[in-house]
């Protein structure tokens, strides 16, 4: 079984994850150690990763348990680069927490990007406060699968994007030389026809339970957007992203 995972930052790791090295202590705080102590039981003696979200994976023995403390000794320490291609989801709102499911599914599949959309078909809105705590609830659940998937890269959530904001997204991002696709049921390409780039970023745009609006689709295609179909059936939005994205993974090496 692999070692759990625990994310440790400046703020409740002592020494920062930056300054580690191998056989040092090192006291992890806050709520990660309490989830460690509490919820997994972690106990003298055993094993667990402390990754900083950002490629460093730190390999550690439990040496000292108190009450809201654990004290690691480090056995070894290691990063992993960052993919040459990037995933980037952008992610309909969706009434039921399918949203979050997608956001779990795709972090767990390996998206690095996550862009909140409101389209025009959205039956959950986003409004004044309502759209910081949205975009923060996504990111604590990407936290959680990211941990859960042994993931030592944290995906990053957006700021939530109107269709206008996002046509100005896509057409950055085209200008990059970087590919997105946009899933749409009516498309003739599939998915499998898409020019993967070597490096940069590949972005999924998923629309919500209503499907995307004519003028939305055509905003999206004219920023450069490609219309592809995911397959012969149609899929949920809480599942259509992950899908979606897992193919271009396999296509690209990233699962290699």
């Amino acid at each position: 079984m692999t070692l759990p995972v625990f994310l440790a930052d400046t703020n409740t790791l002592q020494p920062a994850p930056s300054q580690l090295k191998v056989g040092q202590q090192a006291q992890l705080r806050g709520e990660e150690a309490r989830h460690a102590i509490s919820v997994r039981r972690l106990r003298v003696g055993e094993q667990l990763d402390l990754v900083d979200g950002q490629g460093l994976r730190a390999t550690c023995t439990v040496s000292a348990v108190a009450k809201d403390t654990l004290s690691v000794q480090v056995q070894s320490l290691s990063h992993t680069p960052p993919p040459a291609l990037r995933l980037a989801l952008v992610q309909a709102l969706a009434k039921g927490g399918r949203d979050e499911q997608a956001v779990e599914t795709c972090t767990e599949v390996g998206v690095d990007l996550i862009v909140p959309w409101q389209g025009e078909r959205c039956v959950s809105v986003w409004k004044g406060p309502k759209a910081d705590k949205g975009r923060q609830r996504w990111q604590a659940t990407a936290r959680q699968a990211a941990k859960q998937a042994r993931r030592c890269y944290l995906p990053q959530v957006e700021q939530l994007h109107s269709t206008a904001q996002l046509a100005n997204w896509v057409r950055d991002s085209c200008a990059a030389g970087q590919v997105v696709v946009l899933l749409h049921e009516e498309a003739s390409a599939p998915i499998a026809s898409v020019q993967l780039p070597q490096s940069g970023q590949i972005a999924v745009i998923v629309g919500p339970e209503g499907g995307i609006g004519t003028s939305e689709t055509q905003a999206l295609v004219d920023a450069g957007a490609q219309l592809v179909r995911l397959g012969p059936h149609v899929m949920r939005t809480a599942s259509a992203g992950a899908v979606a994205l897992a193919v271009l993974a396999q296509r690209a090496g990233l699962w290699g």
